[in-house]
């Protein structure tokens, strides 16, 4: 499997992962997704295979409704980088556009409906 190595804009979030090839995005319906409008990894990252060094106080998460998905983003340039994910809580999901060499607007993607759960 491959390593994806992603980041926020400015680089003070950094992360990497294993996975399988990348061919396809997820997008979500939830009043949050829809309005970040980010695709992302279709698959979802074990916690023991995503490494994430970001700067002191530059990872900030937001929560909402059930507090059960965390996501992420960088306080200091406002990118959204990845997200813990509320159908597998503790597993994370990747903003595609942050990976190096990835080009989520070539890639077909499907949607969750998460506005239903």
């Amino acid at each position: 499997m491959p390593t994806y190595n992603g980041s926020c804009h400015c680089g003070s979030v950094n992360f990497s992962f294993r996975g399988p090839e990348i061919d396809q995005g997820l997008k979500c319906n939830c009043s949050i997704c829809i309005r970040k409008g980010a695709a992302m990894t279709a698959f979802t990252i074990a916690p023991d295979e995503m490494k994430i060094d970001a700067q002191e106080g530059a990872l900030a998460v937001y929560q909402f409704g059930s507090k059960v998905a965390k996501h992420y983003f960088c306080s200091r340039c406002g990118i959204y980088t990845f997200n813990e994910t509320v159908r597998k809580p503790g597993h994370f999901r990747a903003n595609l556009a942050c990976l190096e060499g990835v080009n989520p607007l070539e890639l077909p993607t499907q949607v969750f409906d998460g506005a239903s759960l």
